[in-house]
């Protein structure tokens, strides 16, 4: 019996190593740059549930958004599809992403460096994205495992990179009693990620041949610089 129960028990597991993986794997590589005072674990792993807390918030948010959407746009249109990928999907995920990880780290003594804050935004992005990407490889399988890996998965590191960046100027002109300046900083952290999101998704959901090519364009400038984006501040790092 015990032989016969072990494959139930291995595919479950091959499936979340599947998903989980590549999450891992770039949460290494960013905790990996923060070479001034690197962050403890016990706030990372609480980053990491942080972003599945905004994952599942999310999914409430794009349901009613996309019943809303339904009642005021015909879907299958162009106009319903930008909407949705903008404002629905990418409107709900990057506000649930940057409402928790303010909650968890705005007021945290440990948030002392601007890096810190790219650190913080991909933690809680990577969290959310490995949810995400379990749910997709359990619902379509192993098949989809592979692609994600490749676009969904660092697209959210990207995306993550750019509200980071923003958010690590809003801490340090709060410190310094800049209080409008931090809240349009919070303001571009929010939309930078809201824009890329959106342009990415409304990309893949037009599905074109056009829309195709864009798609591949923009994900290889977007990668290309988050690459530097996360070595320029990393080498740059200072103290809030």
């Amino acid at each position: 019996m015990y032989i016969f129960m072990k494959p139930l028990l291995w595919v479950p597991a091959l499936y979340v190593l599947a998903a989980v993986l590549p999450a891992a794997f770039l949460l290494y590589y960013v905790y990996r740059q923060d070479r001034v005072e690197r962050e403890p674990v016990g706030l990372l792993m609480s980053l990491l549930w942080k972003g599945v807390l905004a994952a599942l918030c999310a999914i409430v948010l794009e349901t009613l958004g996309q019943l809303l959407l339904d009642r005021l746009c015909t879907p299958g249109t162009f106009l319903h599809t930008v909407l949705l990928a903008f404002v629905v999907v990418a409107g709900a995920e990057e506000g649930m992403k940057l409402f928790f990880l303010k909650r968890r780290t705005w007021y945290d003594y440990q948030f002392n460096y601007r890096f810190d804050a790219i650190v913080y935004a991909v933690f809680v992005s990577l969290g959310f994205a490995a949810f995400e990407n379990i749910q997709y490889v359990f619902t379509y399988g192993l098949s989809v495992a592979l692609p994600r890996a490749l676009l969904s998965i660092p697209g959210h590191m990207a995306f993550a990179v750019y509200m980071g960046v923003f958010y690590g100027r809003a801490k340090l002109r709060e410190n310094r009693g800049n209080h409008a300046a931090a809240r349009s900083d919070l303001m571009m952290a929010y939309f930078s990620a809201v824009l890329l999101h959106g342009f990415y998704d409304a990309c893949a959901m037009i599905g074109t041949a056009k829309a195709s090519v864009l798609f591949i364009a923009f994900v290889v400038v977007v990668y290309w610089r988050m690459i530097r984006l996360l070595k320029r501040e990393a080498a740059q790092d200072a103290p809030v």
